[in-house]
């Protein structure tokens, strides 16, 4: 693999020439995409009682860049919801689904099986379903023998890992008309505003050392990256971010969530690619950084939320705990990268979309940096056509 030229990066000749499936360009709709989908959840034939529409309990079929979905509808759920949001890729749903159940099915191109086969499953246990995906699909279908409500999506063939944000806004919307979620947690004209804002810097005209994204895939660049997330909100992220680096950029990556991921990650410290220690466990100053140090070494990520005014003893000792392990990675010599939402009054899905926002751009520059087209890959081309069906 060619190594990392940030020339590639600030150059719109390489750019054009690399990214022939305008990827950045994509990403840059995110905002675009989130205004299109409550507008058309708006217009559909969701229910406007809210609570008395509310399910026993919700499962969410997603797979794939799509888990997205599923990540934030549970966790935005688990902090302000009485309905519990659960998680089915694929093979068969709960024992307890249901009739007082409802199963949202998610899907950009309608064709994945595992929320088509949910679809069907749900329909035949009398559950309630909503399925998201392109009109006239698999999952379309599925969810019109289930006599479901679809809301189609206008994404026009668009990868899935970027039209997520289409996905997302018609989740929540169709999670708010079921009174699962409240409208205040989920200000979708606010994280749309935020990611134009994202967007607007992270611009490909943007110079490398101005550019957030391109900074901090310059900084990922030809490590392996440890992605620390100190609470359940950034947790979200760091699974994107392990799923971005992977798909897009092609680049391993450990994500993690405090308090149970801290000891896994720190045990990294202590192995092959990690800077070598001096006998008190510090960083050996005297180390040649070209003789003496692994050619693929770690680099600590560390996505963070930022406090509240009033932070409850958990969130200090999450902040404490966070912070102690940036200091341990410092002090061993790893590069450490820290990633914070806009200081802010935001709301959580707008904090998270600001991060969001900056991992899939990043993940998007460290690609192109290394000369790869984010948007394809031939080994995944190659293990569809050798799994496909004959």
């Amino acid at each position: 693999m060619p190594a990392f030229d940030v020339d590639r990066i600030d150059g719109p000749a390489h750019l054009a020439d690399l990214d022939r499936g305008e990827f950045l360009r994509s990403l840059a709709t995110a905002g675009a995409q989130v205004r299109r989908a409550a507008t058309l959840a708006a217009e559909s034939a969701l229910p406007t009682a809210g609570r008395d529409e509310r399910p026993r309990a919700v499962v969410v079929a997603a797979m794939g860049a799509d888990d997205l979905v599923a990540d934030v509808a549970a966790t935005l759920a688990a902090a302000s919801s009485p309905i519990g949001v659960t998680h089915a890729r694929g093979g068969s749903l709960p024992g307890w689904v249901g009739p007082l159940d409802l199963v949202l099915a998610v899907s950009v191109s309608g064709s994945a099986t595992g929320p088509v086969q949910l679809a069907d499953e749900a329909g035949r246990r009398g559950a309630m379903v909503v399925g998201v995906s392109a009109p006239a699909s698999p999952l379309a279908y599925a969810v019109g023998r289930a006599r479901g409500i679809h809301l189609p999506l206008e994404e026009g063939g668009r990868a899935s890992r970027t039209a997520a944000w289409s996905l997302v806004a018609t989740a929540v919307r169709t999670l708010e008309a079921f009174g699962v979620l409240a409208g205040p947690t989920t200000d979708l004209a606010a994280v749309a505003d935020r990611l134009d804002e994202v967007a607007a810097a992270c611009r490909p005209s943007s110079e490398s050392f101005v550019n957030p994204a391109k900074v901090l895939a310059t900084d990922l660049a030809g490590r392996i990256p440890l992605i620390l997330a100190d609470g359940a909100l950034t947790g979200v992220a760091a699974r994107r971010a392990g799923l971005m680096l992977a798909r897009t950029a092609r680049t391993p990556a450990l994500p993690g969530q405090l308090p149970d991921a801290a000891a896994a990650l720190v045990a990294c410290l202590d192995g092959p690619f990690a800077p070598p220690t001096a006998d008190d466990g510090g960083h050996d100053i005297f180390t040649d950084p070209y003789l003496d140090t692994p050619s693929t070494h770690l680099a600590l990520l560390a996505v963070r939320d930022l406090l509240p005014a009033h932070p409850t003893p958990g969130d200090a000792a999450r902040h404490n705990v966070a912070q102690g392990v940036l200091d341990l990675a410092e002090g061993r010599g790893v590069q450490v990268r820290e990633l914070c939402p806009a200081a802010d009054d935001a709301g959580p899905l707008v904090r998270l979309a600001d991060l969001i926002a900056h991992i899939d751009f990043a993940a998007a520059y460290l690609a192109l940096g290394q000369g790869l087209d984010p948007t394809t890959s031939p080994a995944v081309a190659a293990l569809r056509i050798g799994t496909s069906p004959r």
